[in-house]
């Protein structure tokens, strides 16, 4: 099984303003070149916030790369798979071990397909990460990377896409 541009969302969980200061990994990175590729790739983008009061928006340099798509999904659950609809699911964003893990759990519970850009989420310690990250992958979840999974997407070279993404990861 391989991610199809097709039938994919990018999902961007909880990448908000008092949060990300205390996030172990500097995830930004990745996550703007998962943006601008979903962009280049015409795949559409969730992005979601949890408790919008105690947590603020997303930070401002994920809501500027969105631009006119930044239209954020207010939550109160752990999980926001009951607001994707795709087949297939590409997660990115915090904290890996309760809301993107919470997510891909629900997801894979309803038949959908999950991947997760390892090197783009991530907890306020490495443990709850590592231990994120292995709970989804026994429970069926595909990890993947910005880049392999930007690639995945692509499927093939030669293409105006081919050399924006090429460009993108460099």
């Amino acid at each position: 099984m391989r991610l199809d541009r097709n039938e994919c969302v990018l999902a961007i969980i909880d990448v908000q303003e008092r949060l990300m200061p205390v996030i172990h990994d500097d995830i930004v990175p990745n996550l703007l070149r998962l943006i601008r590729g979903a962009e280049i790739l015409g795949m559409p983008v969730v992005v979601t916030e949890q408790y919008v009061k105690g947590l603020g928006r997303t930070v401002e340099i994920v809501r500027e790369a969105l631009g006119e798509r930044y239209a954020p999904v207010e939550k109160l659950s752990f999980s926001a798979a009951e607001h994707i609809t795709q087949k297939q699911v590409l997660i990115a964003g915090v904290e890996t071990h309760v809301c993107v893990y919470q997510t891909a759990l629900d997801l894979l519970a309803a038949g959908r397909e999950v991947w997760v850009a390892a090197d783009a989420v991530s907890s306020r310690t490495a443990r709850n990460r590592d231990i994120g990250l292995q709970r989804m992958m026994s429970d069926g979840a595909r990890l993947s990377s910005t880049e392999m999974a930007l690639f995945e997407l692509l499927g093939v070279a030669g293409t105006d896409a081919f050399r924006a993404i090429s460009t993108l990861v460099k």
